[in-house]
């Protein structure tokens, strides 16, 4: 099944200044999402798999807009993350069968690599309800320098029966990390851990 999309909305954030001192280079953290219509809004279903599919074209078309806002190469992203918020009519469920069985294969296609499990969260909200997209290292999710997140929201969705369906890339982690922890020089990047 086709996504049924209303709207696709792509923004970038970039850091220059965090803490009262310069961040050279900025730090960029892009986002793509789309207001899509909820095939299942109001009604059970058992089968969610057509809610799957439409994951898995949104895991191709979301990512391609969120890298070329942040003008670079697909393969220097360095963290990832994937949000759903469910109208009233819908239910966390069809969220899950979005985001999880086969939004990430595609994903990591335009990344051309990602063994690190894409973080996500899901809700049930009104218009604008704000979308905190978790972000981890692509490739280590040990990298506590790229444990972060990214807050949008889209001003007139989801309607009751849509879902905002977004995704988040970077092009660094937080600006001036100093926690510890595995760094991104070190990652071996086959585990999906280190």
């Amino acid at each position: 099944m086709n996504p049924e999309i209303r709207r696709i909305i792509t923004i970038v954030e970039e850091t220059r200044i965090e803490g009262g001192r310069a961040v050279d280079p900025p730090t960029r953290r892009a986002a793509a999402m789309a207001v899509i219509r909820n095939p299942y809004a109001g009604t059970f279903v058992e089968n969610l798999s057509a809610l799957s599919d439409i994951g898995e074209a949104l895991g191709d078309i979301l990512p391609r807009r969120a890298v070329a806002a942040l003008g670079i190469a697909a393969d220097q992203v360095e963290s990832f993350g994937k949000a759903a918020a469910i109208g009233a009519d819908g239910e966390l469920e069809h969220a899950a069968a979005i985001l999880h069985p086969k939004l990430g294969a595609p994903f990591r296609d335009v990344l051309g690599k990602g063994a690190a499990l894409i973080p996500s969260s899901k809700k049930r909200g009104a218009l604008g309800v704000p979308l905190d997209i978790p972000l981890g290292h692509k490739d280590a999710a040990r990298v506590r320098s790229h444990f972060d997140g990214m807050e949008v929201r889209v001003p007139d969705a989801p309607r009751a029966d849509e879902i905002v369906v977004a995704i988040a890339v970077t092009d660094s982690g937080r600006p001036h990390p100093r926690v510890g922890g595995l760094t991104k020089d070190k990652i071996v990047g086959v585990d999906g851990v280190s």
